[in-house]
């Protein structure tokens, strides 16, 4: 069963295409991580806020992406990371159009 793993935090930029720019290596390293099969990239530049919605195939490979990633963030001078992991209920998703995890 695959989980998702939710991730918001503060941060003051950049966003939009400069995001895209900026990030484009963290986004290929992420695609290497351990069980990871997808993610969606979120951002609120009026809020100065991002994040990320994660597809991952265990809860235990999603708990060391998000270890590793808050460290990271920390790196980064970002200390207070949001998060939470959930299962997927497949049924419902596929009835929504969910991607197929």
């Amino acid at each position: 069963m695959s989980v998702i793993l939710q991730v918001d935090f503060s941060m003051e930029g950049p966003f939009g295409s400069e995001m895209a720019s900026q990030f484009e290596e963290l986004a290929e390293s992420i695609n290497e991580e351990r069980g990871f099969h997808w993610k969606i990239w979120t951002e609120d530049a009026e809020n100065k806020e991002a994040g990320g919605i994660y597809a991952f195939d265990t809860k235990e490979n999603a708990k060391k992406y998000l270890d590793m990633h808050a460290k990271r963030l920390k790196s980064f001078g970002i200390a207070e990371v949001n998060a939470k992991i959930f299962d997927i209920n497949g049924r419902l998703t596929k009835i929504t159009d969910g991607p197929a995890v």
